[in-house]
Parts: C-alpha cells; sequence; structure tokens
C-alpha cells in the first residue's frame, strides 16, 4: 500500500466500511437488535472498536503529564478507558444484507455524551455530517425468491404465506419493473417497527390488535431497477424454516381488518414436486434515502401475481461511498473491509509498519475523508 498523506492530528473524518452479510463475529450491542417482528437491523459495534480508535494518535491527543495529575479526575478516567474517540453509524443494514456502511468519527475533548440506543450516533460537528447518509442515493443488487412470502419480507423471516410461481417469467418481470420506478408509494410492512398511537405495529399483527386505520404509504424514489439475470431454478436458495402458526395468521388478519374488512391471509402454493425449486431472479435499482427494498421485492412479486422474498442483499453505494475503486472523475470512495478492524480488536493483525502506523490505521488514512475543524 502506498504511503498516505498524514493530515494534522488527531483527526475528525468520515469513510465507508463493508459489512459481511450476517452479525459480525465481535458482539453486537444486544439493545440494538430488537425481536423479528421489528425486523432486526445491523448496528455497527462502536463499543467494540472504541478502545481501538481511543488509542491510536490517528484520533486520540497525546496525553500530557498533567492530565495524571490527582486534581484532573475526568481526565484521567479517560485515560484509563483510552479516550473520548466518538463514533456515529450513517444508516443501518439488515442482518442479511452485506455492503456498504458509512461511518463518521469524531474526537471530543470534552466528557462523553450520553446517547440512548439510536439508529446514528454522533457528536459535535461529526453529528452534522451523518445526516446525509440517511438522505442520500443509494443502489443495491438482491434477489428474490419467488412462491413464498414472509413477515419480514426476506429469508430471516417466518413463512406468512406461499403463492404459485411457475407463470411468473422474465419477460413478466421486465415489464412489471416500470410501475415500480419514479417516485412511487410504498407502504411499510405491518411486521415492522414503525408506531402507530404509540404501539409497534408488529405488536397489533402479533397480538392480533385491529389497526385504527391504514398504514400510511410513504414517498420515495426509485431511479432506476431492472433485472440484471435471471437464475429460474437454477440456484441453491431455499424459503425460510420457520413459519407462521394458524393462531398467528389468524392475528394478523384481525390486526389488518382492522381497516379492511375483506383482507385474509390464505395460501396458495403451486403444484410441485417435493424437490422443485422455485423461480429467482436478481435486480439493481438505484433508490432514494427511506426506501424499502424488501418492500419492492414483496410489492413486484405481488404484482406478478405470486409472492416473493428477498435471500441477498448487497448495498454497493450509499451517497459517495462505493464498494471497488470508485470512479476517477468523480468524490467516489472505496471502503475498508470490516475484516481489517475485525482483525485489529482479535489481536490477530498488530503489527506496525516504520512509521508506527498498524494496517487499520493504513487503510484509514487511505480512504478518510477529513473534516476540517473550524
Amino acid at each position: 500500500m502506498p504511503k498516505a498523506t498524514i493530515p494534522p492530528l488527531p483527526m475528525s473524518g468520515l469513510f465507508g466500511l463493508i459489512k459481511p452479510s450476517g452479525p459480525t463475529s465481535m458482539s453486537l450491542r444486544e439493545s440494538t437488535t430488537v425481536s423479528i417482528y421489528a425486523k432486526s437491523l445491523l448496528i455497527l459495534p462502536v463499543n467494540s472498536l472504541q478502545p481501538l480508535f481511543s488509542k491510536s494518535r490517528l484520533f486520540a491527543p497525546q496525553t500530557k503529564p498533567e492530565d495524571a495529575q490527582p486534581g484532573n479526575k475526568a481526565k484521567r478516567r479517560r485515560m484509563k478507558r483510552g479516550g473520548d474517540v466518538k463514533l456515529g453509524q450513517g444508516g443501518t443494514l439488515d442482518p442479511l444484507a452485506d455492503g456498504v456502511l458509512g461511518t463518521v468519527i469524531h474526537f471530543d475533548q470534552l466528557d462523553p455524551l450520553i446517547a440512548h440506543d439510536t439508529v446514528v450516533l454522533g457528536v459535535g460537528k461529526g453529528t452534522k455530517k451523518l445526516t446525509q447518509f440517511l438522505d442520500c442515493t443509494k443502489e443495491y443488487r438482491t434477489t428474490c425468491l419467488l412462491g413464498c412470502e414472509t413477515d419480514s419480507y426476506d429469508s430471516e423471516g417466518a413463512i406468512v404465506r406461499n403463492a404459485p410461481w411457475k407463470h411468473v417469467t422474465k419477460e413478466a418481470v421486465e415489464e412489471a419493473l416500470a410501475q415500480f420506478t419514479g417516485e412511487i408509494k410504498q407502504t411499510p410492512p405491518i411486521f415492522s417497527a414503525l408506531k402507530m398511537d404509540g404501539r409497534p405495529l408488529y405488536e397489533y399483527a402479533r397480538k392480533g390488535i385491529p389497526l385504527p386505520r391504514p398504514i400510511e404509504a410513504r414517498s420515495v424514489t426509485v431511479h432506476s431497477l431492472k433485472i440484471e439475470e435471471w437464475l429460474g431454478s437454477s440456484h441453491t436458495y431455499k424459503w425460510p424454516q420457520k413459519s407462521l402458526s394458524e393462531d398467528e395468521k389468524k392475528a394478523m388478519e384481525k390486526a389488518i381488518q382492522g381497516v379492511d374488512e375483506s383482507a385474509t391471509i390464505q395460501d396458495q402454493p403451486e403444484e410441485s414436486k417435493d424437490d422443485e425449486v422455485a423461480s429467482a431472479f436478481v435486480l439493481s435499482m438505484k433508490v432514494s434515502g427511506g426506501t424499502y427494498v424488501r418492500s419492492v421485492v414483496h410489492d413486484l412479486a405481488h404484482s406478478l401475481g405470486s409472492a416473493g422474498h428477498v435471500v441477498t442483499l448487497t448495498r454497493s453505494r450509499q451517497g459517495r461511498f462505493v464498494l471497488g475503486e470508485g470512479e476517477p472523475e468523480t468524490e467516489d470512495r472505496r471502503c475498508i473491509p470490516w475484516e481489517v478492524f475485525e482483525k485489529a480488536v482479535s489481536g490477530s493483525s498488530t503489527e506496525a509498519d516504520e512509521d508506527g502506523w498498524c494496517e487499520w490505521e493504513r487503510e484509514v488514512l487511505q480512504h478518510i475523508e477529513i473534516i476540517e475543524e473550524k
């Protein structure tokens, strides 16, 4: 790796991470994971990285002798735990998903900000930078498996119903994409953590409480949507093992019937052999912030007279942070693989170069976007 230009230290900045699919092997903050009904979202384990960044001279100022004096209790506490480097996350990814995850780093000389469990974390000037990653353009690649609908709209959920799929062709999918392109309305799933009258939607569905009113549709923009590959039955994806019980289905129906008396959840399984595999296809899309990729797949399958759910999901762009090297004529920035930090925290990669930088520090220096202090 070429030598990086060293900015004035300590520094603040932004960089992108490549999150692997599934929870990382490092411990996650339990408070960030909710039940499957609320659709569990993976939040970067910032607590695990805190000691790593707090001990690095990239972000933590050098300790002064006077900081260890008896009168400086607050400073001694910070020295003991390694400093007060603040890490914040610009958005989340589902555990199933992999790809770009935006992160902000900021060092605050004051006492730590006490933050409750929130989706986006940050401090001072870094906080203002995080908001752009909630509303920025994002790009995804996702695989839809037909014939089965789940409560979470992806393969981590429980089966709600089965539906015919053999009639769906590549040409039919391509023709249906137009109605999901441009500015569209999306209705969040009832099995979500969004609240209505102070109660999470999934609680209505789980307890059979009628919805007081319809779930409000949201306006989002799908800039582009196309089918990348028709897999047909040439794949190894399978429907989930879990399924809703009859009582759970009745509870869900009762909740929905609060606004639609005719709503029912009925299986319409395809007549097929036991070893027959349902069709799958791969989509790519460029969307605005707030777009539910899982809902695009779910609604698309419905429009085809079938059912479907997400089995793979990769975010290849979040604003200017992208997978790969990026384009020279743009401000795109390549992201750092999560494994680089995982090795550093586990202690399996601690060797420093001639300038005293570890692997993860060299990677950060190569890819960080500096936030100038004012």
